[in-house]
């Protein structure tokens, strides 16, 4: 039987998207392309995902919180990995074995409730999309992938940091044809509005228009709070954001892509704040941190969450 997902319950759950930049900056791990998948190809690199899957699930269980395990496999597509030196082949055995990882040590982290999502990325850069894509070119790309994702023990497929309602509507397409779960994460400029410049309103109203509501629910994340928390209201729109995965940073997106040393904002002010949007707006059960946060804001977040 299917676990239940967030927007099926009560249950607040923890998440983590900022393994990146805490890698690349904090602990001077090379990652070309912005790329986590290859370090599944040593024990030193599945170390590092292992501990951070572990160092999470230990913090939403001391909270009373369930956890979303993220997989390594943002830029595990096509376009993405090619210029690592990966083709069809391996970019589906990588996909399979970072699930793989994530199903292991599900079974080892203790009571929480644990979701394993398979997180994917756009194809291309969310901050500056070079080009837009039509409905069915976003399928055919992304179906790739998700064909792969699909045939493991993944709960839900996140597709993060989503710039285009387009390629949005695209990726639930092709998850429909897999009957796959599936979330849509989109980005915020520091106005509140998507790096293609329309509105979150109608980026997912036109969503959830052309795909009959199939998202299992929205997300904003690779943003400060103070980007987009005067857009969250209880109008039904709002009301079908189900999470926030927030940046440290108030930063934006061009600030950060320049950025040579990280900015990890106060942890203490991060949790709080994240806490104070769930307050307001309970319909958010799914919170986490996305570029600059590490293990110390998502303990300030799970301890304001209980408290």
């Amino acid at each position: 039987m299917p676990r239940p997902l967030p927007h099926q319950g009560t249950q607040a759950y923890l998440t983590y998207t900022g393994m990146e930049t805490d890698l690349i900056f904090t602990q001077g791990v090379d990652l070309p392309g912005f790329a986590s998948f290859p370090l599944l190809e040593t024990p030193k690199g599945r170390a590092h995902l292992t501990r951070y899957a572990t160092d999470l699930a230990a913090i939403a269980s001391r909270a009373n919180l369930g956890v979303i395990l993220e997989s390594a496999t943002w830029v595990a597509s096509a376009d993405r990995a090619a210029p690592l030196g990966y083709d069809a082949r391996t970019i589906a055995t990588a996909n399979l074995a970072a699930i793989a990882l994530l199903s292991d040590l599900r079974s080892t982290l203790g009571s929480a409730p644990t979701l394993i999502s398979a997180n994917i990325g756009p194809r291309f850069d969310a901050y500056a999309p070079a080009s837009q894509m039509t409905v069915d070119e976003s399928a055919a790309y992304h179906i790739r992938q998700i064909a792969t994702l699909a045939a493991t023990d993944t709960d839900l497929i996140t597709a993060y940091t989503m710039a285009d309602p387009i390629e949005a509507i695209g990726i639930l397409q092709a998850c429909r044809d897999y009957y796959m779960p599936c979330v849509i994460a989109f980005t915020v400029e520091t106005n509140g509005h998507l790096p293609t410049g329309g509105t979150l309103e109608a980026a997912i109203r036109q969503v959830d228009a052309a795909t009959d509501c199939y998202a299992a629910y929205f997300m904003i994340n690779c943003a400060h709070p103070d980007h987009f928390a005067d857009v969250l209201t209880d109008a039904p729109w709002s009301r079908r954001i189900g999470g926030i995965v927030a940046n440290a940073s108030r930063c934006s997106h061009a600030e950060l892509d320049h950025a040579t040393e990280l900015d990890a904002g106060d942890p203490a002010e991060f949790g709080q704040n994240l806490a104070d949007l769930q307050h307001n707006h309970p319909y958010l059960r799914v919170l986490g941190g996305c570029c600059g946060t590490d293990m110390r804001h998502m303990e300030s977040l799970a301890k304001h969450l209980s408290g």
